[in-house]
């Protein structure tokens, strides 16, 4: 399930602080905390960044250099918003606001009716409601 993601024009410490941010937020108290994957990206790797995850108790999941399995619940995902919403659309005309909205109902999507075998055939939100936990 994502739990937050964030979008910009420019890859930096504002950007990847938002979304953590607003993940941080998503949890409720006494919940498990999130998993939160990245790339090698310097703005994951910054002082500010680690302390963010720490003060929250978040578990931090970066990949090894050429070693996607280590984040492969991620790149899972990525893959597949690219196979099933991203390369499917011609952008050309799109601005930023309306690409912004397709990503955000995309998510939506997949988080609240994309099913999936592996979950028993219910989306994520379902499978976590299941479960007993918030969704």
């Amino acid at each position: 399930m994502v739990v937050s993601w964030s979008i910009s024009t420019r890859p930096d410490a504002e950007l990847v602080n938002t979304m953590l941010d607003a993940a941080i937020a998503s949890v409720q108290g006494g919940q498990a905390r999130p998993v939160v994957h990245s790339d090698r990206g310097a703005h994951y790797r910054w002082p500010g960044w680690l302390t963010r995850i720490a003060d929250a108790k978040l578990v931090r999941s970066m990949s090894r250099k050429g070693y996607s399995p280590d984040n492969a619940a991620c790149e899972g995902f990525f893959g597949r918003l690219k196979t099933e919403w991203f390369y499917a659309r011609d952008w050309r005309a799109t601005t930023i606001e309306q690409f912004t909205q397709a990503l955000d109902a995309y998510i939506r999507w997949y988080n609240e009716q994309r099913i999936k075998m592996s979950l028993g055939a219910r989306s994520p939100v379902e499978y976590r409601r299941a479960l007993g936990i918030a969704a």
